[in-house]
């Protein structure tokens, strides 16, 4: 029979819908019973492609034993942590205080009223039945002592949130913090595969997008290439899916050989900025074909009929991780046939680098065009088309077996990224596609997440609708800013700053900082301030950057000063830790400058606006002068000349004198 679990929408928790465990979703109600029975609450988070979850729920939710020693000692909750990730960082941060650690699946202990008592993350399922004796009968016999674990672990967790202001102004920022910055992630790097440290190895895209605009900055050749190295490695190793596009989540070893298999919107969205970006630097068309494949991916496996996209694909597929995407060398002969197969077997290593285990391959680059075909002497371009036509059989081939599973859930946040990412890739190539997709897709997330200033993280067809967080509010926020200089659609700018007032009044601490959760949106026994970027940047630094941004382009110095402020409050973790603040440590480089604004006028401001961005100028805004507007912007007065398309080139809202060419743009900008 199932449990309570069946009425849910979240795949995650409907995997666990017919468990012999009474699980219930996050609910007031679960916590009201758990008061009246006298129980304590197990919250086990985790989320639909999470290979370590199925594992735990296979050796122990499923097992009938185990289930009926939690039914009869607690009440038992499943949270997904991408629909509730508010929950998620309170008991991800009573992990980390109490084992050191954190990671999913994640496995906590509470009170009836809420509060942590104790959490961990995967246990074999004789260390699961020991631990669940072990709580429950302390519990029963010295509950005091919960209560008292309670408590300190709950000031621990706000303890976290603590974050000392220190009043500096602007011109307090200087290169020097901007290069401790940089040293700060450099002397973490892998010199001979890139990335950061050893095993496991996580994209990081920020990371690296921090570096290229260091590398502007400063021209540290260094950096570039340290950043290239690592794109290359990523680009050409197992993490990236060689016949599909788009990257797996993580690599499990240092080469970025072996991924763990679970492929995430957010993940591939960031890389699609960061290697069109490295591509305006490079020309090299390994990032242009990284681009173009992960969009397809997108587009083939993610994307919703509505044009929004679903959250990932499971790392497992028959039950097995990885399954979906191995070859065995037999495999590739038979769909290949004798005339493609060598070819395409050495381009990816099979039976050769990328051989695995169970005479099992993950498809990965293990040679370059120009010596795979010398060795079947062949031309360049006929290689070319070898492997094209090979990756496309492997493709339809693939395509046959049984599919991992789809998460289907559309975040708002997740979406607000795929459209930033599919508008970097649009300013580079100029691919209508890439430009069409993320339009679609914003217009299906203003119609059905946004409902004026009140955004929703996600939609539950049948019950109220999940409220946004400050990830789902920033990171849209960012989105109509892009937006707005991509279009120059005055309304999106108009929607940002309504939004960001709102959420400057609704998560708002006095410090300048704001909180996960919303003041009127939180049942939780302690609110969380999240400062540090991780995969998916900070949402305290992505709205620090919406403030320096909208600030400089609607005049405002409260906004200006409050995104310094919230800067100075992280500069010391800045400084020493720039692998996990280095979104923030993009905006510290805005404010060590030069930063510009680029107002575009007249007819041609749109198509001039998008040739401005085919050189790297990522220190920038652009916005655009019409005859009317709609808000009072100071930066635009006085620059439209009726009958003339015209580009003012601006430091500070001082602008030059006005040029008609992009290059006559460009020209001014060498000058400076």
């Amino acid at each position: 029979m199932p449990n309570s679990l069946i009425s849910s929408s979240s795949p995650y928790l409907l995997q666990h819908a017919h468990n012999p465990v009474n699980w219930e979703p996050w609910s007031a109600e679960a916590f009201e019973r758990a008061k009246v029975e006298n129980k304590l609450v197990i919250v086990s988070i985790g989320y639909s492609a999470c290979h370590w979850c199925h594992v735990m729920e296979h050796e122990s939710f499923e097992d009938e034993l185990v289930a009926e020693l939690m039914n009869r000692n607690y009440i038992c909750i499943k949270v997904d942590r991408e629909e509730r990730p508010d929950i998620d960082q309170l008991f991800m941060d009573a992990a980390q205080l109490m084992i050191g650690r954190g990671g999913w699946p994640l496995n906590a202990f509470a009170l009836p009223d809420g509060r942590p008592v104790y959490a961990g993350t995967y246990f074999p399922k004789i260390a699961w039945t020991g631990l669940l004796k072990e709580i429950s009968y302390g519990y029963k016999k010295q509950p005091e002592k919960y209560l008292e674990y309670a408590s300190k672990l709950i000031a621990g967790i706000k303890g976290l949130s603590m974050i000392p202001v220190q009043p500096l102004q602007n011109t307090d920022f200087n290169m020097d913090m901007l290069d401790d910055a940089y040293f700060a992630i450099s002397h973490q790097i892998d010199l001979t595969y890139g990335g950061r440290g050893r095993a496991p190895k996580f994209p990081m895209p920020h990371n690296w997008l921090f570096m290229l605009r260091y590398f502007h900055v400063t021209g540290n050749q260094e950096a570039l290439s340290h950043t290239l190295l690592t794109l290359d490695k990523m680009a050409e190793g197992g993490i990236y899916d060689q016949i599909g596009g788009g990257f797996a989540r993580y690599a499990t070893d240092q080469q970025w050989k072996v991924p763990h298999f679970e492929k995430m919107l957010y993940d591939n969205a960031q890389l699609l900025s960061l290697y069109s970006e490295a591509y305006l630097i490079t020309n090299k068309e390994l990032y242009k074909q990284v681009v173009y494949q992960t969009i397809a991916f997108m587009q083939r496996e993610l994307m919703s009929e509505n044009g929004a996209f679903y959250c990932a694909l499971d790392a497992d597929s028959e039950g097995v991780e990885g399954k979906f995407y191995v070859w065995t060398s037999k495999e590739i002969d038979i769909v290949l046939g004798d005339n493609l197969s060598p070819v395409i077997k050495d381009w990816l290593g099979i039976d050769g680098e990328a051989h695995w285990e169970h005479d099992l391959n993950i498809a990965l680059i293990a040679t370059d065009i120009e010596t795979l075909a010398e060795k079947h002497s062949l031309s360049v371009d006929a290689c070319k088309e070898i492997l094209e036509e090979g990756r496309s059989k492997l493709l339809d081939a693939r395509n046959l077996r049984v599919r991992p599973g789809l998460d289907h859930k559309i975040l708002l946040s997740w979406n607000a990224l795929a459209i930033k990412g599919l508008l970097d890739a649009w300013k580079v190539f100029e691919d209508p596609i890439f430009y069409d997709l993320a339009k679609n897709c914003l217009g299906y997330v203003r119609k059905e997440l946004v409902d004026g200033v009140q955004l929703y993280r996600c939609l539950q067809p049948g019950k109220d609708p999940i409220s946004g967080f400050l990830e789902d509010y920033s990171l849209y926020i960012e989105v109509l800013l892009c937006w707005y200089q991509t279009s120059f659609e005055e309304n999106a700018l108009l929607e940002a700053q309504q939004l960001i007032d709102h959420t400057i009044k609704y998560f708002g601490d006095e410090s300048g900082l704001f909180w996960f959760s919303s003041s009127g949106n939180n049942d939780l026994a302690a609110r969380k301030i999240d400062t540090s970027d991780n995969v998916i940047p900070s949402p305290n630094s992505v709205m620090a950057h919406n403030l320096f941004i909208a600030g400089k382009l609607l005049g405002s110095d409260d906004y200006i000063a409050q995104a310094t402020k919230m800067l100075s409050a992280v500069l010391p973790q800045i400084v020493e830790n720039a692998s996990f603040f280095s979104n923030w440590a993009i905006l510290l480089g805005y404010c060590v400058g030069p930063f510009y604004e680029v107002v575009f006028t007249g007819d041609q401001a749109i198509s001039n606006g998008l040739g401005f961005e085919k050189k790297y100028i990522p220190n920038k805004l652009v916005a655009a002068a019409g005859q009317h507007s709609l808000i009072n912007i100071p930066l635009l007065a006085h620059k439209h000349v009726p009958g003339q398309s015209l580009i003012y080139l601006c430091e500070n809202t001082a602008c030059l004198a006005p040029v008609g060419t992009v290059a006559s743009a460009w020209e001014l900008l060498e000058q400076k």
